[in-house]
């Protein structure tokens, strides 16, 4: 069975955590389409878990552009198109270079509860990383979609794996785009610290196991009878 140290169990509550103070209110105004975005950034990997929640004034305009038929309920072909035109509309980049951005897991609430303005649409897309130097990195996510009627909020979350450290965020006015400065450590730094613990363990293992043995060996010596002595 897989154990789980301390400093994992931190680092895996901490994923939950947003770097920073640009969260923003859970309400939204009913006239906006609230486009809330949380990045999370592995050595490898970009992730975005994008939420959005139309408000009631602008549910039924927002429906129609995914209900393309009008039957009132969200079919699957019409999941995956709207999915892909908000896809279409993210934007990622690292230092500069455009990555591609992949479509994963999608849901759709019931159509009366995104009209009622209680519900959001959630997509998960991913961007994979190029082989990156240890050192500082930039990374920028843009979100375009229904700029019209949307309002957003972006943020990283804190790094899960140890490599990523997160050094600041840098929004524009609307949100609608942010540039995430972070540094990327050596695989050798990690490599090395749990190749020392390891070491480290063994090594008290070992003299744990010295001394109990030299415990025991005095315990036994002490029950030995007395030494009766030479014969008169």
């Amino acid at each position: 069975m897989r154990s789980w140290s301390r400093s994992s169990v931190v680092a895996a509550l901490a994923a939950a955590i947003v770097v920073g103070a640009g969260a923003g209110p859970a309400a939204h105004r009913r006239d906006e389409y609230l486009q809330a975005a949380r990045i999370a950034i592995d050595p490898d990997r970009v992730r975005i878990d994008l939420d959005l929640t139309p408000g009631i004034a602008v549910a039924e305009a927002v429906i129609v552009s995914i209900d393309r038929d009008g039957t009132g309920a969200i079919e699957a072909a019409e999941a995956d198109a709207y999915a892909g035109v908000v896809q279409r509309a993210i934007r990622l980049e690292i230092d500069g270079t455009p990555l591609r951005v992949e479509l994963g897991e999608r849901r759709y609430p019931a159509v009366a509860a995104m009209r009622a303005g209680e519900a959001a649409i959630r997509l998960a897309l991913t961007g994979t990383l190029p082989p990156l130097a240890a050192g500082p990195h930039h990374l920028l996510f843009r979100n375009t979609h229904r700029a019209d009627i949307a309002v957003y909020l972006a943020n990283a979350l804190v790094p899960v794996n140890a490599r990523v450290s997160i050094q600041g965020q840098r929004r524009d006015f609307a949100q609608r785009e942010v540039i995430v400065d972070y540094v990327l450590r050596p695989a050798e730094t990690t490599g090395a610290v749990t190749v020392f613990l390891s070491t480290l363990g063994v090594a008290l293992a070992i003299m744990a196991a010295l001394w109990w043995r030299r415990l025991r060996s005095r315990r036994a010596a002490s029950r030995l009878p007395p030494s009766q002595g030479a014969p008169a």
